[in-house]
């Protein structure tokens, strides 16, 4: 058996803590996994194990949440983000984190935050949990993938304006998005001979320099560059044809430019379904692809799929760097299906 999962709290406020509860109420053992943050902040009633080492999980999932206990400095009420809980937030990243380099943890799989909050209650440099990781795991280049069982998508600019996309997308930055994307489906989903699908920075990729001459300066040739046997790279290929049910077929994942060309399609297709995973840190990290839903949260309505999908996802992914076991989940392990 693999070791348990670390679920971080993500902000107290949102439905991070109430999601805990639903995926382990839905996976119980099947998905062994334990909440790192301040039993206080779970909803009422929750049936809470207090572990203090995470080899105590199997033996009391079958009683309640396991818990690894982490002290924040207030109590919290859903739905109204408090300042004086950032710094906790961030530690519990951290001890995460933390654990999952020990080999305590097989994986970290991280409820989601508020930058906003962060930034201002404990000062938080980093645009958001994806950069974080990076940093602690002293990477200086990682990608954030999403993952559906119907679509992979990698943006390979993140947080930043839509202004400041064309400068900072690079042929280095691309060549390295796309190396570590082909390395992370070969690796953590087991795909042996990945296809990757490049999309144009303009509209109609450009149109032959039409409507922006990136494409033809540099992006076709780089994606020339990189075809070889150990992968099949195309592009650059008009976003607004590259994610209806024929155009899926023919690749593993799509390599996109800025965050919401990646985004909107696949949330579009699987919001509930869709997981988000870092590739190119030395550690399995998965997080459900929503946010922190202040509106709903402590309404009992938050849908816990995509937390879910997380569990079992990094699951998967764990079962397969220890023992090449493969899981069921077609996301983690085969091609995506259309």
């Amino acid at each position: 058996m693999t070791a348990p999962i670390a679920l971080t709290c993500g902000d107290p406020a949102g439905i991070g803590p109430e999601l805990a509860v639903k995926a382990w109420q839905t996976l119980g053992a099947d998905c062994p996994f334990f909440w790192i943050g301040d039993p206080r902040h779970l909803p009422r009633d929750t049936p809470v194990v207090e572990i203090t080492a995470p080899g105590q999980v199997i033996g009391a999932c079958g009683r309640g949440l396991p818990v690894l206990a982490h002290a924040f400095a207030a109590a919290s009420t859903p739905g109204s983000p408090d300042l004086r809980n950032a710094r906790g937030v961030v530690e519990v990243i951290e001890r995460a984190v933390a654990l999952v380099q020990s080999g305590a943890a097989s994986a970290a799989c991280t409820s989601p935050i508020s930058k906003k909050v962060l930034i201002n209650g404990a000062q938080f440099a980093y645009p958001g949990h994806t950069e974080f990781l990076a940093a602690l795991a002293g990477r200086e280049r990682v990608v954030m993938m999403l993952a559906s069982e119907r679509l992979r998508v990698v943006p390979t600019t993140i947080h930043i304006a839509l202004a400041e996309v064309p400068r900072a997308l690079t042929p280095d930055l691309l060549r390295e998005t796309i190396a570590i994307t082909a390395d992370g489906l070969r690796q953590q989903f087991g795909i042996s001979h990945p296809r990757l699908a490049v999309a144009g920075l303009n509209p109609h990729a450009g149109e032959g320099g039409a409507m922006g001459d990136e494409e033809l300066a540099w992006i076709e040739p780089l994606i020339a560059e990189l075809k070889n046997d150990a992968m099949t790279v195309t592009g650059p290929h008009p976003a607004d044809t590259l994610f209806h049910t024929a155009a899926r077929k023919n690749y593993d994942a799509v390599v996109a430019m800025y965050h919401d060309q990646a985004l909107i399609p696949i949330k579009t297709l699987d919001f509930d379904l869709g997981v988000n995973i870092t590739l190119g840190l030395p550690f399995i990290r998965t997080s459900p692809d929503h946010g922190t839903a202040f509106d709903i949260a402590g309404q009992g309505t938050a849908n816990p799929t995509s937390l879910i999908e997380a569990l079992k996802c990094a699951q998967t992914m764990a079962r397969r760097s220890t023992d090449s076991v493969s899981g069921s989940l077609v996301h983690c392990d085969d091609g995506a299906k259309s």
